[in-house]
């Protein structure tokens, strides 16, 4: 998996920053988004169902709905990641009850 970079986000005062990074993993129909914790990356993935399911998104074209909802998504990661919502490879998985 390989992250496109774009123009980093200003700094929050909590210490998460969301750099613009982001990726797509067609096996496993996942986007992820990265964050920068305290100097920390932590990935934060979204399935492809939720995508569909929270802001109908067409199979062909991910990544166009991600950068267009970005600011939601990122407010959810911010969320699990302040609330110490990690899995077990420190990434954060955000699911539909956390949009």
């Amino acid at each position: 998996m390989q992250l496109s970079p774009r123009r980093t986000s200003a700094p929050a005062p909590d210490g998460i920053i969301f750099p613009k990074l982001e990726s797509w993993n067609p096996l496993t129909e996942v986007a992820t988004v990265a964050a920068n914790v305290n100097k920390q990356r932590v990935l934060c993935r979204i399935s492809l169902s939720i995508l569909k399911d929270k802001f109908g998104v067409q199979d062909e074209a991910p990544m166009g709905y991600v950068a267009r909802h970005r600011t939601v998504i990122q407010n959810a990661a911010r969320r699990l990641i302040e609330n110490g919502t990690y899995e077990e490879d420190g990434s954060v998985v955000i699911r539909a009850q956390d949009l």
